[in-house]
């Protein structure tokens, strides 16, 4: 398995800040990979390879995964074993399924999705433990600069997703990058999530609103 697909970002030492001739964070972003400032959530470049062959090896283990049936339950869960992040008990992800890396995404006990979501992490995405969410959600933690002289320069950027516990989503709702969604949440079929959601409370709409 690649290190990039599953490592965590290493510690980097302190830089000095005295007769720099850039910011301290321009230095420290220099110093990181590529999968470094995506996780991030700083500017990066897509195409670099390391980044290439991760989405690559996603994309091996989705084509595996979207061949099964319900009657490949042991093998599965071992391929998912492969791709996610982290999985947790007695879950269940219909097919097609599709994702950017599989290796940021983190799934509680007995969570359940429906066919055809899609979920983009190139930052975290954590859906906690009996969280439903119903056919063609898209779950986005990927995110365009808003600056369009770094889109010109094909960088690209995200934001976290996380999804609390026993939160139902209904039938192509659509989770927008940097949502926290609180636990015993409602979304809406169809909804456009744009920002947090308290937990317990249900929200419909585009934007989505209680």
């Amino acid at each position: 398995m690649s290190a990039i697909t599953k490592a965590a970002m290493s510690p980097r030492s302190a830089l000095p800040r005295a007769h720099c001739p850039v910011s301290f964070q321009t230095v420290k972003a220099r110093a990181m990979t590529e999968y470094d400032k995506m996780l991030a959530g700083l500017p990066y470049r897509p195409g670099d390879p390391g980044l290439a062959a991760a989405r690559a090896r996603a994309q091996r283990l989705m084509q595996r995964y979207n061949a099964t049936t319900l009657d490949d339950a042991a093998l599965r869960r071992e391929i998912l074993g492969d791709l996610l992040g982290s999985l947790g008990a007695k879950g269940a992800i219909r097919t097609p399924f599709s994702v950017d890396y599989g290796s940021n995404i983190h799934l509680g006990d007995e969570v359940f999705l429906n066919y055809g979501c899609v979920l983009l992490d190139v930052c975290a995405i954590h859906i906690g433990d009996q969280t439903q969410i119903g056919p063609a959600v898209q779950i986005y933690a990927a995110d365009h600069p808003r600056d369009p002289a770094q889109r010109d320069a094909g960088l690209e950027l995200g934001k976290p997703v996380t999804i609390g516990r026993k939160v139902w989503i209904g039938g192509g709702a659509i989770i927008l990058p940097g949502v926290t969604i609180g636990d015993n949440a409602i979304v809406a079929a169809g909804a456009v999530v744009t920002r947090d959601v308290v937990a317990g409370v249900t929200v419909k709409g585009n934007p989505a609103r209680p």
